[in-house]
Parts: structure tokens; sequence; C-alpha cells
């Protein structure tokens, strides 16, 4: 692929209202605040990219906020510098020098993936190594007020066609949702949980509790990067484990195939560094028989056309936390927004260049409540 030569960078902050509260073990939100990438190369070709950190370090040591300090201080710059040669390169550009910071280099990272496809003429799938035409749909339903409530919702989501219900849970709200969700969708209907990190070894009895209800997985229970306890609670339940906050490189994915931490893993580009280290995860654990899906941050229209490009690799059989616009905004940053057939899949956008969608360059303005920009010659005053 060609080299990269990036003459600005712009950041902006846009701040997108949820069309409903999304409740979470750790907390809950009702607006988004999104971190936008807007790169340009000396060329003139344009990609944009998007940060997945939250406002507050609930999920992850990162927020918004020191994302927007890393690239500005210390990832920028060296890609000013580095000119690499072709996105694959670029990881190990941002990685020199500068430890962690994962989501803040991952939207730098897959920016760069968007851009090369832009200039190539190619679709980013197909750029990546993608080969579906279309991907199955999950959706992640939060917590609600009371277990009918949850199961009217799940209900509801598969009504939509929806292939798998995910429901959040924590202590409190846990057994008794599941087992109501449980009987009103039916055995035969894909379910699955994901605590946040929310319990520890002690909630062992509790947890093997949901073994009947037959769940694709029980997500990222215990606390992140403890993966010897993991694989002492993966050892106690029949349900598989999938880790999400404790996967965050190779290795950590190579620790838990050797320890049987997890019998699933969940990529989250954004949350990993980027689409090269995603596809090194995906590679590892397809090696291994072990399945992987593609999780959500609740992005926007711009994080999502690089999540469905992910999910389209060939591992990727779950369905992934990919709904399409309408799930979380009345409006979209894109066009067209993302949408779901009857059947529950998304369409992989193969035929046009770049990543998929348009972006709404004028919402995003109306949008937009700080910005600043970064270049290869810096304007001194």
């Amino acid at each position: 692929m060609a080299t990269i030569r990036l003459e600005r960078i712009t950041l902006r902050e846009i701040r997108l209202p949820l069309v409903e509260r999304f409740v979470i073990s750790s907390g809950w939100m009702d607006e988004r605040r999104i971190l936008l990438l807007e790169i340009v190369d000396s060329d003139g070709a344009i990609a944009w990219a998007e940060c997945v950190a939250d406002a507050h370090p609930n999920y992850s040591p990162e927020t918004i906020d020191t994302a927007w300090l890393a690239i500005r201080e210390w990832l920028a710059p060296r890609l000013f510098e580095a000119d690499p040669a072709g996105p694959e390169a670029v990881a190990a550009v941002l990685d020199v020098g500068v430890k962690g910071h994962r989501m803040a280099k991952a939207s730098l990272e897959m920016a760069c993936w968007g851009l090369a496809a832009e200039r190539e003429g190619v679709a980013l799938a197909e750029l990546i190594g993608g080969t579906r035409e279309r991907v199955p749909t999950g959706i992640s339903i939060g917590i609600q007020a009371s277990p009918e409530a949850l199961a009217d919702k799940a209900v509801a989501a598969l009504d939509q066609g929806y292939r798998k219900v995910k429901l959040k849970i924590s202590p409190g709200a846990d057994v008794e949702y599941v087992a109501t969700v449980r009987e009103a969708i039916g055995r035969d209907r894909a379910l699955a949980v994901d605590a946040n990190a929310a319990y520890t070894l002690a909630d062992v009895p509790l947890l093997a509790r949901l073994d009947p209800f037959e769940l694709i997985m029980i997500e990222q229970p215990l606390a992140a990067g403890d993966l010897v306890r993991h694989a002492k609670l993966q050892a106690a339940l029949e349900t598989p484990i999938c880790l999400d906050e404790s996967i965050v490189d190779l290795a950590s994915t190579e620790d838990m195939l050797d320890l049987d931490a997890g019998r699933i893993v969940n990529i989250k580009p954004g949350r990993v560094g980027g689409f090269s280290v995603s596809r090194a995860i995906h590679d590892a654990a397809l090696a291994a028989g072990v399945p992987v899906w593609c999780g959500g941050m609740l992005e926007s229209g711009i994080g999502r056309a690089y999540n469905v490009a992910l999910a389209s690799l060939p591992n990727f059989h779950l369905p992934g936390d990919l709904s399409p616009s309408a799930r979380y905004w009345a409006q979209d940053i894109v066009e067209p927004e993302w949408t779901m057939s009857d059947d529950g899949f998304v369409d992989v956008p193969r035929s046009r260049a770049g990543i998929g969608v348009d972006v709404d360059v004028e919402r995003i303005e109306a949008l937009t409540v700080r910005s600043e920009t970064l270049s290869v010659h810096p304007v001194t005053v």
C-alpha cells in the first residue's frame, strides 16, 4: 500500500443525545460525548474515524479528554514525522515510546485504514480481508427497572429481527432478570449477559445459577485483566465466559487461551488499538478454534462503519453489537444511516470505496462543541 503522508488532523467533540438512557453496572448515559477525527493527506484525500473513549474512566482508564491530549501531544506528531508505509505500519509507529492510550491510537490507526481504502478505491472491509457480504446483528439492552421491563424489551428486540439479545447485569439485577427474560423469549433464542466486571470470585455460586438458562456467554464477569481468576471461574461454570475489557492486545488473548480463562473473545477495535491488533487477535482465536464477535461502544455511524468492516472477517461467527443507527440516535451523522434487515443482518458496504457511508459534515459542524486542527506544518504566532 502507498505511504501515508498526513497533512493535518482535525479533532472534534460532538454531543449526541441517546434515544433512551443506557445503564450498565458501572453507570449510565443519556448523552454521548464523541471524539471524531478528520485526517487529510498531502494529496488532499480525507478520511473520518472515531475514538470510542467515554467521558468518564468507568470502562477504561482512557477518557475522551485523555485521548484528545494523547493525540495532540504525542501521537499526531510522530505520525506526521513517520510517513508510515501503509496503514499496517501505523500501530508500530504509535507504540514507540507511548505506553497504553489504545483508544487514542486506534482512532488514528483506523483513520489511516479508512484513508487507504479511499485512496485505493476499495471498500474498507475488502482492504482488511473481510469476506462477508452481511453480518448478523445482536442488541445490548441496559439494566432495567424490573425483570418484566427487561423481558418486554428483549421480546420487542427479537420481534424486530435481532439475532441475539445481550442483557447487562449487576449484583441484584441478575438471576431473576435473566430467568424472566428466558421464560419470555423461549429456549431457542440466543441470549447472553454482560457484567462489565461487576462480580468477584465470591459470586461463583450466584453466577453458577445462570447455567440452566443456556446462555451463549457471560461476558466479562470479573475485573479487567484478571485472567487467573477468570480461569478459576470458567472451571466452575458450564456457560462459556467471554472476555471483553481483559483483552487489550495479542498477548492477553494468548494468555486467555493458555489459561482457559474464557472461551469467546469480544473484539472491539477501538479498545485494542485498531485494526492491525484486531486482526492478530482474530487470527489467534481462529487458530485455537475460539469464536470472536464485535462489541459496540455506543458509536456513531462513523465508528459503526469500522466495526461492520471488522465483523466481515471470517471468524466473527456470533452476532455483534452492530445495531442500526435508530437504536441509539434520533439522527445519525452519516448518510445513509445504518439499518438492519428484517432477519437481523447489516449489509457490509462492499460496492463503494472507503468506509461505506457519507459523513454529514454540516450536521457534525452544528453538533461540534470544540475542535482543534493539528498540522504537519504548525502555524506559530
